[in-house]
């Protein structure tokens, strides 16, 4: 298994942004920062959430992004360079990706210790960011969406910093796995082990669980 490893630490304020006719805020422009970094319980000092609806709060504290995906959306995208930062995460991590990490599998990263909750569902502030129009659904199929923390114990983090698994349920679905369901719940399979997760918040499982009632009285 090659070494995890925080590559970049990364972090943003809210501003206005103007895309496809409409102005908004948003906090998604992240920028790397040198040294320590205070991980608190609902977000990194020097970070911001601005719609709390769909971001933030304790299940969604930091979200991060494998530096490992990188190359393919520089191929897939044109681009010569993409800033580390580029999809809105607060730490760019090497050496694991979605097809592995696990919900609820629980990570030392630097002094802190976090929880993976769910998977990155984009929206268009994603498309502002990257100024990509259409890129939702490329993102959304691609499987490549990160995935968002809990912060169990605070502490700080740094690039550099060491990403080591404390804990991990085998029978637990992986990032990859829950974004196909989220991108395509025609799979009653699979949509009814997700709403029956038991390592996701109950939010997120009441999302799944609606889902499914849903698509059985169809059936």
């Amino acid at each position: 298994m090659p070494t995890m490893r925080v590559i970049s630490v990364n972090v943003g304020l809210p501003r206005t942004v103007n895309w496809e006719g409409k102005e908004f805020q948003t906090a998604i422009y992240k920028q790397p920062v040198e040294g320590r970094v205070r991980v608190r319980k609902e977000n990194l000092d020097g970070d911001r959430q601005t719609d709390l609806k769909n971001h933030g709060g304790f299940d969604k504290a930091v979200y991060a992004y494998s530096a490992d995906n990188y190359p393919y959306w520089q191929r897939e995208l044109n681009r010569d360079e993409l800033p580390w930062g580029s999809f809105g995460e607060n730490l760019t991590l090497t050496g694991l990706n979605e097809r592995e990490v696990r919900i609820g599998d629980i990570f030392r990263i630097g002094n802190a210790i976090f929880q993976v909750t769910q998977p990155r569902t984009p929206c268009y502030k994603l498309e502002a960011r990257l100024q990509q129009e259409r890129f939702i659904k490329p993102f959304q199929d691609s499987g490549l969406v990160g995935f968002y923390l809990a912060v169990l114990e605070e502490g700080d983090v740094a690039a550099g910093d060491l990403v080591e698994l404390l804990k991990r349920d085998e029978t637990s679905m992986s990032i990859a796995e829950v974004a196909a369901v989220i991108g395509d719940k025609s799979d009653l399979v699979a949509l009814r082990r997700a709403a029956e997760l038991e390592h996701f918040p109950p939010k997120v499982r009441a999302i799944f669980a609606r889902s499914l009632r849903r698509k059985e009285a169809l059936v």
